[in-house]
């Protein structure tokens, strides 16, 4: 059986092939510069490569260079379409109205697409490529979409509704949203399932880490809290992105710098972050500079390593206690000195951790546990599928 994933992007279009009853990825590819000029990049489960500059002036084009790259190329992996058994496609903000993932219909793909308000970079992309889809892929294969704010749909009232008055709330949605939820969801019930316990009986810190962050309490198998809220903009210090902030700086600066709205909006998600204190996006960058002693690169390390301790802290006292602490993503998998740094002097929260454990080469990007064995509270890293994630439910819906 296999099932086709779906993360399309304004001008990209990223794709990957799992074959469900291994669980194995047979092939993944991305369509990049869709309305711009276009590029596809192609790779097999075993390593053979189609690439190929070609116009997309839409994201239909696009489409119908994949199904070109899995059936017809000299990468192909499939004879035809009809090999794919069901498409789950990504989406970023399912509102208040999406709680768990749900068919594609017409009218789903215009819900989401009246959502993009709330992600005007994300949504129109989904609905553009979800009608792109219907063009290219068999009447009879299902779709599915699967919204990273659904797994946050639990989070309590008192936890997501802000202090504004709440006709906010009521009349323009404006509220704690939370984002990353399958990454999330994937790596508590991964922890789960590998040490042979109960995730409705654990409290999970779960620390997603990469040039977009962020830190989700699971309590029970159920996300109570999370870092993003309204938008991705919140939260921890971020690549690009500012994090938390006194709402006040908002209009303090557009007075300051003479911005507009978009402006400012553009200010605090792509120009401030790491890139705005240290000067660098990539963490790797950052930390290297770090390492040579730039007092901004290293101010800016300490920001992010204080913001997710904190919130470790935070989140346990809201779950009345903590049994694991999980890190993921691109840097909780890779960077073992901020796992070390944030887990170090963590004691009086039960957490032994194993420095020299955490420090190996080997751990980089595998399922591993970096706490003593006499410790109450367990450090894990788990790597993260998203896509995995999206496969899995996208065949539960249709019970495939």
């Amino acid at each position: 059986m296999n099932i086709l994933v779906i993360n399309a992007g304004s001008s990209s279009l990223k794709y990957q092939l799992i074959e469900m009853k291994t669980e194995k990825v047979i092939a993944k590819g991305n369509c990049e510069r869709i309305g711009i000029d276009g590029r596809i990049s192609h790779t097999t489960f075993d390593s053979r490569k189609f690439e190929e500059e070609c116009p997309f002036p839409t994201h239909t084009e696009a489409f119908e260079k994949v199904v070109y790259a899995l059936t017809e190329s000299p990468a192909s992996v499939i004879s035809s379409m009809d090999e794919i058994n069901a498409v789950g496609h990504r989406v970023v903000h399912g509102g208040e109205f999406f709680s768990k993932t749900t068919k594609i219909t017409d009218e789903v793909i215009n819900k989401i697409d009246e959502l993009k308000e709330f992600a005007p970079l994300h949504n129109p992309a989904h609905a553009l490529a979800m009608w792109a889809c219907n063009k290219v892929i068999p009447v009879n294969v299902p779709q599915a979409a699967i919204f990273d704010t659904a797994f946050h749909q639990s989070i309590p009232d008192f936890a997501y509704i802000y202090g504004l008055p709440y006709e906010c709330y009521e009349k323009y949605g404006v509220r704690k949203y939370g984002f990353h939820g399958s990454s999330h969801r994937f790596v508590g019930a991964c922890l789960a399932e590998k040490t042979n316990r109960n995730l409705r009986s654990m409290k999970i810190v779960s620390c997603h880490l990469g040039n977009g962050s962020s830190i989700t309490a699971i309590c029970n198998g159920k996300s109570i809290d999370t870092t993003m809220g309204f938008t991705p903009l919140d939260g921890v210090l971020m690549g690009t992105r500012s994090g938390s902030l006194d709402p006040s700086v908002v209009t303090f600066l557009q007075k300051k710098l003479n911005m507009n709205p978009s402006q400012i909006d553009e200010y605090m998600n792509k120009k401030s972050g790491m890139l705005g204190i240290g000067g660098y996006a990539d963490n790797r960058e950052i930390t290297d500079f770090a390492n040579k002693g730039d007092e901004r690169a290293i101010l800016a390390t300490l920001i992010l390593r204080y913001g997710i301790k904190k919130y470790i802290g935070a989140y346990a006292a809201a779950m009345g206690g903590i049994d694991a602490v999980i890190f993921t993503g691109g840097i909780g998998e890779n960077a073992a000195d901020i796992r070390r740094d944030v887990c170090l002097d963590m004691e009086f929260l039960g957490i032994e951790f194993d420095v020299e454990k955490n420090a190996d080469p080997e751990t980089r990007g595998k399922f591993m546990k970096l706490t003593k064995e006499q410790s109450s509270t367990e450090v894990w890293i788990v790597p993260t599928n998203e896509e995995l994630m999206i496969a899995r439910d996208t065949k539960e819906l249709f019970g495939l």
